[in-house]
């Protein structure tokens, strides 16, 4: 089995439907003997060019170990969703397991939203 690195894009409306897609997605991968080692959910993020006039799409990745015949499959359930906009899948040498560099920086545009202002940003000057 080989290791893969799966990103796809969805439908800034089906949003809703990503918890979904994700657990048919995963379903598909570890049906046959494959494993998840990574999935993480980026959430709505602006795209840097608009793909079918939409600047906001919601982002999933997946680090997944799997043989041809389950990649196949979830390449061609991509393909015929709708709601998915865009996929890639990359060919990895090893599994992927520690968070990627987007999620850090969406943890830590998270933590700044939950630290209060400082009291000196919020004084106005006599």
């Amino acid at each position: 089995m080989r290791h893969y690195e799966v990103i796809f894009i969805v439908h800034p409306d089906q949003s809703e439907q990503v918890p979904a897609m994700i657990e048919r997605y995963s379903a598909t991968v570890t049906g046959q003997g494959g494993k998840v080692h990574r999935l993480e959910d980026w959430g709505r993020r602006q795209m840097s060019y608009p793909i079918q006039k939409m600047a906001k799409a919601h982002y999933v990745l997946m680090n997944i170990e799997c043989g041809q015949t389950e990649l196949s499959e979830l390449e061609h359930a991509f393909r015929f969703n709708d709601a998915v906009l865009r996929h890639l899948v990359v060919s990895m040498k090893k599994a992927e397991t520690e968070a990627s560099p987007m999620i850090k920086i969406i943890q830590r545009e998270e933590s700044r939203k939950l630290m209060p202002e400082s009291p000196v940003a919020s004084q106005v000057p006599a």
